[in-house]
């Protein structure tokens, strides 16, 4: 017995085709509410915290009027790059893998936009009054900073900087994603035009407590015959509430005999 690669609800390529275009289509303006975010959050926000975090706490009632503008303007931000990645969940597949390349693919865009809106607000922040050294408070003596003082004070620079690392690992996760679907999705119509076709039996059907987009998953086995013996797979299967799978019910198979994995089962 093996685990098969395919699922009991597969994809349909047109469908597949269009959620990838709808990606791409909402990604563009995600990205872009996600840089208004980016820039206005590095200036509205972090910048005024990162100036008392210096002990600079004289210039943030000047800068109160401009940072509380730019606050609003962050929040209409996120709540536009929030609702566009919301549709970009829902609107790239029904399917548990098309999800799965949704949420990576909104990711990226949030994470991008980010990188570069915060990259652009870098010659905007606002150099402390002294660098190196805490300003003295009354009559006390001014102090040096310390490891978190640096850090903070370097912080335009590494707001984007840790942003791009995220976009980039989501980049070389996408395309990892992307290939392994696209060869999935090579082997199922491949198996769908020169695959052999069977009826096989379950033997064996498990609820594997999860649902997806309200259909049960179940993980089964299934028994049928082959030109060299019986065989049997175990895989999973995620069907809608009227076609639950029950043992001994028959299903489709559709499998290659020259490859042991490849194989698809399908509700007749």
């Amino acid at each position: 017995m093996f685990s098969s690669f395919a699922f009991g609800m597969v994809d349909d390529p047109e469908q597949s085709r269009a959620s990838t275009r709808r990606l791409w289509l909402l990604g563009i303006p995600a990205t872009l509410a996600w840089a208004v975010a980016g820039w206005s959050g590095a200036l509205g926000l972090l910048d005024g915290f990162r100036l008392m975090s210096l002990n600079r706490v004289g210039a943030w009632g000047a800068d109160a009027a401009p940072a509380g503008s730019l606050v609003v303007f962050f929040s209409l931000a996120v709540t536009a790059g929030s609702s566009l990645g919301f549709a970009m969940l829902w609107g790239g597949g029904m399917s548990l893998r098309r999800m799965g390349i949704s949420f990576r693919t909104s990711s990226l865009a949030a994470a991008l936009g980010v990188t570069l809106g915060s990259g652009v607000a870098i010659p905007s922040w606002t150099p402390p009054e002294s660098v190196g050294e805490r300003l003295p408070s009354l009559d006390g003596k001014a102090e040096p900073w310390s490891t978190a003082d640096w850090v903070v004070y370097y912080e335009p620079f590494l707001v984007p900087a840790v942003a791009g690392l995220i976009a980039l690992t989501l980049i070389v996760v996408l395309l990892r994603s992307f290939l392994r679907a696209a060869e999935a999705d090579d082997r199922e119509q491949a198996l769908r035009r020169r695959g052999r076709q069977a009826t096989g039996v379950l033997t064996r059907v498990e609820f594997t407590n999860v649902w997806v987009l309200g259909n049960p998953r179940f993980s089964v086995q299934v028994r049928f015959p082959t030109e060299t013996g019986e065989r049997e797979v175990v895989t999973t299967m995620i069907t809608p509430m009227f076609q639950v799978p029950s043992e001994g019910s028959a299903v489709r198979v559709r499998y290659d005999p020259h490859d042991p994995e490849a194989v698809l089962v399908e509700n007749l």
